[in-house]
């Protein structure tokens, strides 16, 4: 993956891909990202195995981090195998939500998404999260059962990466 710099958000940031010994530090910001959102103690409790990162996954190049100065600001994760890819997380510190990095980071997964073959992203979105994606171009597919919280049905959404530009 190739270095993005914006000078433009919050200072210099620049995504790059994570590095292994970050992954607790990219739990982390997952963890306060979702709590902004109001979630309450027991409930973020619950997600914490969900959000925590493994060291493995930060491989070079499907975990991308969004970096300002010696911060961590946000990041995203691809996983899965051509055709079919899965956003497995976009979380932004929550004093960068609204200023554009969340589709930045959106961009960069695509970015690599589509540099692994992949012609679709699927996305259990956090229902919160819901029209970020659809107004990237996303559509609702279904839902998902939570893997958190047994009964609770999450948003499944699917966003193409077949251009249709000619």
């Amino acid at each position: 993956m190739s270095v993005e710099r914006d000078t433009g958000l919050m200072g210099d940031v620049v995504l790059r891909p994570a590095r292994p010994g970050e992954a607790a530090s990219i739990s982390a910001l997952a963890m306060r990202s979702k709590a902004h959102w109001g979630y309450d103690k027991e409930f973020l409790a619950a997600c914490e195995a969900d959000l925590t990162i493994d060291p493995a996954w930060c491989d070079g190049v499907r975990l991308i981090v969004a970096v300002g100065g010696e911060e961590l600001l946000g990041y995203s994760r691809v996983s899965g195998e051509a055709p079919d890819g899965e956003l497995d997380g976009l979380f932004v510190d929550p004093r960068a939500i609204g200023t554009g990095l969340g589709g930045q980071l959106l961009r960069a997964a695509i970015a690599t998404a589509r540099s692994l073959g992949m012609t679709r992203l699927g996305i259990d979105s956090d229902p919160g999260a819901e029209p970020f994606y659809l107004h990237a171009g996303a559509v609702r597919v279904g839902e998902s059962p939570s893997t958190v919280i047994p009964g609770r049905m999450l948003p499944r959404l699917e966003l193409s990466l077949i251009s249709t530009a000619p």
